[in-house]
């Protein structure tokens, strides 16, 4: 038996890629337009087929860089952003691109993990980002679990408090909360100088 290091993505990326609304994506865009330089390389954690996040950041002109685990939203990626590097990989154990972000974006993805590995990837991000650099990712503001509609896996939110002291112990400081039309949230990350 193989591993799904996509943790039930793969099977479900037809479908996924089918519904993925553009809610949230005007909220990214318009953090990013707010504090990243214009053509900022931003990495995009758990970027899935590039829409619609990926594509609305390049039309202001940044760039992506991707990172997914499912191979076929990594294949929908490229066809979607031909010419942004992106690889296949769990994001909990990436390398990045062996590189620093002034921008970092990871919507959707951090609750799909367990806490250890939200831990973990948290901590990769702050050695990913360079002095000055900004992070944003979604997870819901109370600490809970749920089964996620589409996998049937466990999610997890750590919670607004146990994420925001997580952070300053690797050197991230949340720099405040947002929320889209949906009523997602999402944590407003920077590095502490």
């Amino acid at each position: 038996m193989t591993t799904d290091h996509s943790n039930g993505w793969e099977a479900v990326s037809d479908r996924f890629v089918a519904i993925r609304s553009p809610v949230g994506a005007a909220l990214v865009v318009g953090w990013a337009k707010d504090h990243l330089p214009r053509s900022a390389a931003i990495l995009d954690i758990g970027c899935g087929s590039g829409m619609p996040i990926g594509t609305a950041l390049t039309v202001e002109g940044f760039s992506i860089w991707g990172v997914d685990a499912s191979p076929s939203l990594i294949a929908a990626f490229h066809r979607n952003l031909p010419g942004m590097p992106a690889v296949c990989e769990p994001a909990e154990g990436s390398a990045f691109f062996a590189r620093r972000f002034v921008g970092i974006v990871s919507i959707g993805l951090i609750f799909l993990l367990d806490a250890a590995d939200q831990r973990r990837l948290l901590a990769n991000v702050a050695q990913a980002l360079e002095a000055g650099g900004r992070f944003l990712f979604s997870a819901p503001r109370e600490a809970c679990r749920w089964k996620d509609s589409l996998t049937g896996r466990v999610s997890v939110s750590l919670g607004a408090d146990a994420y925001a002291a997580h952070l300053d112990s690797i050197g991230l400081r949340l720099a405040g909360c947002l929320s889209d039309e949906g009523g997602n949230h999402y944590y407003d990350v920077v590095t502490r100088i």
